[in-house]
């Protein structure tokens, strides 16, 4: 009888234990880009991070993630938990009270100590954002529909009598100006002094006017590889990361040009009144520490963005390709390389967006 009273305890404790841990069990909702940037997420993030605490994890993707948030919290009707954005969409929004507040102080050290504040990357800690990549738009072409001299600058790209054929453009003002600014003889260290100007803004919309009529406009990520893919255009703007997907995954003969790359991070945030605002927290410390930012590189052609996870970057998931060389980061990767200024964007993304808009619509 003392045996089988034992046995009933464990089991009836047993039972608890499992009932407790399942109603502790939650549910996020995570927005993020897409394609191949989702699926690295997927497998660095999402999956150990399911794994590790017995939550679930709701993946979403948008055209630009940051779209929804506005109008959600403004209705109160959250249901986005977790949105990775663009730094000036994270600066912007914070300044408006649409996020929640990050502490750093909150955020795991890296793995070799440091405190996040110090092993994060320049930038990629702000008040309500906590940043995952480094990432660039730049332009790529397919070389095996490319005879003759190879497009190797930024002004190769505005050039259509010297390379003939439609261009691929990301239908919005940021990256579109500063390259154009460039193809037009600016140096990539005066760009923001020359686009802070009525001058210059009317200087980089005359330069897109001169490929305005073999524009191709595309909006998600996924689209700018398949263009290029499908023929559709000649050369195209792109995230760096999925040009490296479609030329290595792939077996895409694309190749990507550096000079004049934007540099750019992408950022965690938590949308304020998110429905598991304390879930969402911990995901975003569980995806920024050392190893998942370094994980994500297996998939993906982007930085990551603590300085600890360097020395855990190696080898793409095919086991034969180093990642190192095509990080937008990579020394020879960086000359002529712009790196986005996150404050004029927040400021000016309104006025020059609205520019732009009327500038498509125009003859």
């Amino acid at each position: 009888m003392k045996t089988m009273r034992v046995l009933s305890s464990t089991a009836i404790a047993v039972g608890l234990l499992v009932s407790a841990n399942m109603a502790g069990a939650g549910e996020i909702t995570v927005m993020s880009w897409g394609g191949a940037y989702t699926k690295s997420q997927v497998e660095a993030y999402h999956k150990p991070w399911m794994a590790k605490t017995g939550h679930k994890l709701k993946s979403v993707d948008s055209p630009n993630p940051s779209a929804p948030i506005k109008a959600q919290v403004t209705a109160g009707k959250v249901s986005i938990d977790v949105a990775d954005v663009e730094y000036s969409d994270a600066v912007r929004y914070c300044d408006e009270g649409l996020l929640e507040p990050i502490d750093p102080k909150t955020l795991p050290a890296g793995s070799n100590g440091t405190p996040a504040e110090q092993d994060f990357i320049d930038g990629g800690l702000t008040d309500c954002a906590v940043a995952n990549i480094v990432w660039s738009t730049i332009f790529a072409y397919d070389a095996s529909k490319m005879t003759g001299a190879k497009p190797a600058t930024m002004a190769d790209f505005f050039d259509t009598k010297k390379f003939p054929g439609k261009r691929g453009l990301r239908k919005g003002a940021k990256a579109n100006l500063e390259m154009a600014l460039m193809a037009d003889g600016v140096p990539a260290s005066k760009v923001y002094d020359v686009l802070g100007t009525p001058a210059g803004v009317k200087r980089a919309f005359a330069k897109m006017d001169s490929i305005k009529k073999d524009i191709v406009w595309w909006e998600a990520g996924a689209q700018a590889p398949q263009l290029l893919a499908d023929g559709e255009v000649a050369m195209t703007t792109a995230y760096n990361g999925r040009i490296f997907n479609a030329a290595v995954s792939e077996n895409k003969p694309f190749t990507i040009v550096w000079d004049g790359q934007v540099l750019d991070f992408d950022l965690f945030v938590i949308p304020k009144g998110a429905p598991n605002k304390e879930l969402a927290f911990d995901f975003i410390k569980f995806a920024t520490s050392t190893k998942p930012l370094a994980d994500q590189a297996k998939y993906i052609a982007y930085g990551p963005a603590r300085k600890s996870s360097a020395a855990f970057v190696g080898m793409f998931q095919d086991g034969k390709t180093k990642m190192a060389p095509h990080m937008p980061t990579a020394p020879a990767n960086l000359k002529n390389a712009l790196v986005n200024n996150f404050e004029f964007w927040a400021d000016r993304s309104s006025e020059l967006n609205e520019r732009f808009n009327a500038w498509i619509a125009a003859n």
